[in-house]
């Protein structure tokens, strides 16, 4: 029996756009928007910012040295959160539904600057009993150690917790520690699977 939902955030409760984030990024440096997108693909510092081994002050003047950025600080966050629109992917009510019956958790790879920044514009987090950011436990989607780390915030065995996540080998890795998990393609789809596993929607 399924006790706790667990949620990914990017492309699951909050939609994710890229290209837009690297156009907004664009208006304060000299590199295109494709060249933007090539840095930081080639760059670990997102990675380490999501492990939390890199601040959000150390993050942003390394990043300002890679892309030769001119924006302030004001500037540079209202960018780097472009990549988020103000919609959500699922309705703040079915979340507040699910809540009234069942354990809420959110499990990201995220960064400080973006989490703060979701924290402010999404009052949807406020359904949510925990949260598991990679940031804050040192550990990323798969390692397993984020998925034990999201199962101790149940409270419950793995098997009595249900996970979604918009990327597959993100849902192995939980398959793996044990929680029932599937990917993650919309909120009918989800709102399909809980029903099928007996929840109360």
């Amino acid at each position: 029996m399924i006790k706790t939902i667990i949620f990914d955030l990017g492309g699951v409760i909050v939609p994710l756009d890229f290209p837009h984030a690297c156009q907004e990024i664009s208006a304060y440096t000299p590199h295109s928007p494709e060249e933007i997108r090539r840095r930081l693909a080639a760059s670990d510092l997102y990675s380490r910012a999501e492990l939390g081994t890199l601040g959000p002050d150390d993050f942003r003047s390394a990043l300002s040295s890679l892309l030769d950025l001119t924006a302030d600080e004001t500037e540079f966050r209202r960018a780097w959160c472009s990549v988020f629109p103000a919609r959500t992917l699922i309705e703040d009510e079915l979340i507040e539904q699910l809540h009234r019956s069942y354990r809420i958790l959110l499990l990201s790879n995220t960064n400080v600057i973006h989490f703060e920044w979701i924290r402010e514009k999404y009052p949807i987090l406020r359904h949510f009993d925990g949260l598991v950011l990679s940031y804050e436990v040192g550990h990323m989607k798969p390692a397993p150690e984020i998925y034990r780390e999201a199962v101790r915030m149940a409270g419950c065995r793995p098997e009595e917790c249900f996970f979604t996540d918009d990327i597959a080998a993100y849902v192995e890795g939980a398959r793996a520690y044990g929680i029932d998990a599937v990917v993650f393609e919309n909120a009918g789809q989800t709102a399909r699977e809980l029903r099928a596993r007996g929840l109360d929607l």
